[in-house]
């Protein structure tokens, strides 16, 4: 044991030796050359992870929040008794659940118009808490859009039974949902207006539901609950995850998912071949120091030991280095967002960062095998090395 441990010491020794010192100003500056390179690919696939996973969450949820995760309406589109008792649902799963009504209208302000479509929610569950029921939210982007001021009344047109029906209605408040579909097409009230005007005052369009621990949830998962909920609805009623009432989204979502993969494999394969030039290079240098060590009897093992531990150095320094600018970067962009986005092109305004830890040691660990994996192919070329003609050559 303590041979082996003597051998492994001088193998060590004599690899920072060869990487380190101030003669070889050329082994230096390779060794220095493919830290940095190797730094740079593990920062870049961290950052890629970051930023891929915040897009996906913060886009997934601008959808879950305007929406719900699941969606329960009747089969035939027709509207069903306002009674969520009689849903049946699984309340550990559940954060809450909301009626709703849908129904397009025309928005008019001063000499402009536009088609809009009203959604009705409880007044409980906004700011039209406390305030009279012909009271409205509009988007951000609708009111720049036709110069709408809080506190301004606009009025509302509504086809009911073959006749037209308005409503004088005031501005409250403005919402901004980051993605345009929305902004531009609806506007909210409350849910008892749109009974009234309808004349059916225990009916609604049907309910959204939010799920508890929504920061877990994942497509899979919500497609379970769904089924759950499915299993004891009546049977003229059906839930609906929202991933599937709006799939260009998040197939889209997905997309970046695929786009992810491809970037990493790219850095990974390009670390890897880093790493073997920069070893194929350093070896050939050492050519004269491999051809000694096996004149004075050192064995390929032992001789492999020095140029593993040498690519250990690059290696592990790289990703070290590359980890800390990685995290760093995210962080900075986590907490000050310097960089911007075009929101009407990705929906968000600063590009989003979500880190997992799990995923940075899966990197660091894949990384890591991976490079050692690699490492043995270059120096299989050291038992074709003739000691002889390697002394000569100097």
């Amino acid at each position: 044991m303590n041979l082996i441990i003597s051998i492994l010491s001088i193998s060590f020794d004599i690899a920072k030796k060869i990487s380190f010192q101030k003669q070889k100003r050329y082994t230096r500056f390779i060794v220095r050359l493919s830290i940095a390179a190797t730094a740079i690919s593990v920062a870049a696939i961290i950052i890629t992870l970051s930023i891929v996973n915040g897009f996906q969450e913060s886009i997934a949820n601008k959808v879950f929040n305007f929406w719900g995760h699941i969606r329960i309406g009747s089969v035939n589109g027709m509207p069903i008794e306002e009674n969520s008792s009689s849903l049946h649902l699984p309340l550990s799963k559940i954060k809450s659940s909301a009626p709703f009504i849908l129904q397009p209208s025309v928005l008019s302000f001063q000499q402009d118009i536009e088609g809009v479509v009203v959604k009705g929610i409880p007044f409980e569950k906004t700011i039209f808490a406390n305030r009279n029921q012909n009271s409205i939210i509009i988007s951000d982007v609708l009111a720049t859009k036709l110069n709408i001021p809080i506190d301004s009344h606009i009025r509302l047109y509504f086809m009911n039974n073959g006749s037209i029906q308005q409503r004088k209605m005031k501005v409250i408040g403005l919402f901004h949902s980051g993605i345009e579909e929305y902004d531009k097409q609806f506007v909210i009230t409350s849910i008892n207006l749109l009974q009234q005007l309808n004349q059916q005052l225990n009916k609604v369009d049907g309910y959204t539901i939010t799920l508890a621990n929504s920061e877990q949830m994942n497509e899979p998962e919500i497609s379970k609950i769904t089924n759950e909920i499915n299993e004891n609805l009546p049977a003229n009623m059906v839930a609906t995850s929202i991933i599937d009432y709006y799939p260009q989204i998040f197939d889209w979502i997905n997309v970046q998912t695929v786009n992810r993969n491809v970037i990493i494999t790219i850095l990974i394969i390009i670390a890897i071949v880093n790493l073997l030039t920069s070893l194929f290079i350093l070896m050939l240098e050492s050519v004269n120091l491999i051809g000694t060590l096996t004149a004075l009897g050192a064995t390929h093992h032992f001789i492999r030991n020095i140029f593993l531990y040498q690519a250990s150095f690059v290696c592990w320094i790289g990703m070290g280095i590359g980890c800390f600018l990685g995290i760093g970067f995210s962080l900075l962009q986590q907490y000050y967002g310097f960089i911007q986005l075009d929101e009407t092109a990705y929906f968000i305004k600063t590009m989003p960062i979500k880190m997992y830890p799990i995923q940075i040691a899966l990197v660091l660990m894949g990384t890591a095998i991976i490079s050692y994996l690699s490492f043995l192919i270059p120096t299989l070329w050291i038992k074709k090395i003739d000691p002889t003609k390697t002394i000569k050559f100097d």
